[in-house]
């Protein structure tokens, strides 16, 4: 069974930072593009940072770019997303998915995870 489990959210200060893990199981994800996204209550999902199969192609919203950083370590087969000087519009579920290729080229992902919280206080 393919699994994405994140970990990592929490409650942070303002200008704080939090590490969110996903953890990939049941196959291995190198040939996925592994993207993050986030959802703030009343609002619609939004795409936040995502990183290509090989690890060299990372791409980020305007709204978290010089904040947020992305990494992946496909021998532990998890993606990391750093978030650093939070902002309280930061607040939201943050979801990881993963997305074959070709997948990837419909716009579609082939697997979700359940979402970690993340609450940014001001």
């Amino acid at each position: 069974q393919v699994q994405l489990v994140e970990s990592g959210g929490g409650v942070v200060q303002a200008g704080g930072s939090l590490r969110l893990s996903c953890a990939a199981s049941g196959r291995t994800f190198d040939n996925y593009a592994m993207d993050w996204f986030r959802q703030a209550p009343g609002k619609e999902r939004e795409f936040v940072a995502a990183i290509r199969w090989s690890g060299g192609s990372t791409f980020f919203a305007d709204s978290v770019k010089g904040r947020f950083t992305i990494s992946r370590d496909n021998a532990k087969n998890t993606v990391y997303l750093h978030l650093n000087s939070l902002k309280p519009e930061d607040t939201a579920v943050y979801y990881c998915a993963a997305a074959t290729r070709s997948s990837w080229s419909l716009g579609q992902y082939d697997y979700w995870g359940q979402g970690t919280q993340v609450t940014v206080s001001s």
